[in-house]
């Protein structure tokens, strides 16, 4: 058997063992959580499968704008331990980012391609896409393509995102709204 086809079918147990995991209130709105391309996990376990589903939603809310996803995936106590300036501590940080960029990027879109889950840790490797065709502080958007990645690690307590670390391509994606020229 081929690594792809390993690597296909690790996924669709993956996934299948976190979507059992996930019966709760929420589960329906489950259904439609971005797949990741590869997934990595130490254990099969109730609690891997709670850090997934939680790694999930959290992509779900970046891949939609969609404030429900985050109210599911982050704690109310959020710690973002990589706070950019002038950004609220807690979950409204990451709300208020996301609006901020879907009004430049309002077609954006987030895959999970990488997702590797150890104990109660997940990191993430985020592929986000879309069209500058908003506002972004003094520039304008014309259509041009935003294609850029980001990295995340998250600590998971209680089926919620209790710690943040991330880092984003910013240089990348500045140059592609025009805000450094190349």
């Amino acid at each position: 058997m081929s690594t792809s086809s390993l690597s296909r079918i690790a996924r669709h147990l993956l996934l299948a063992a976190s979507l059992a995991g996930a019966l709760s209130a929420h589960a329906a709105s489950d259904v439609d959580l971005p797949v990741p391309h590869h997934v990595a996990v130490a254990s099969n376990s109730a609690r891997s499968a709670e850090v997934v589903r939680t790694a999930r939603r959290y992509a779900a809310f970046w891949n939609t704008g969609d404030e429900a996803y985050a109210k599911l995936a982050l704690s109310p106590v959020l710690v973002d331990r990589t706070l950019p300036d002038g950004r609220p501590q807690g979950p409204e940080g990451p709300l208020q980012a996301s609006k901020g960029f879907r009004a430049a990027v309002p077609d954006l879109h987030a895959e999970i391609d990488n997702l590797v889950v150890a104990g109660d840790r997940a990191s993430v490797h985020l592929h986000f896409r879309g069209h500058f065709t908003g506002q972004f502080q003094n520039l304008k958007g014309t259509g041009q393509t935003v294609d850029f990645q980001a990295f995340d690690l998250y600590r998971v307590k209680d089926g919620r995102i209790a710690e943040n670390w991330h880092l984003e391509d910013n240089l990348t994606l500045l140059k592609q709204l025009g805000a450094i020229k190349q």
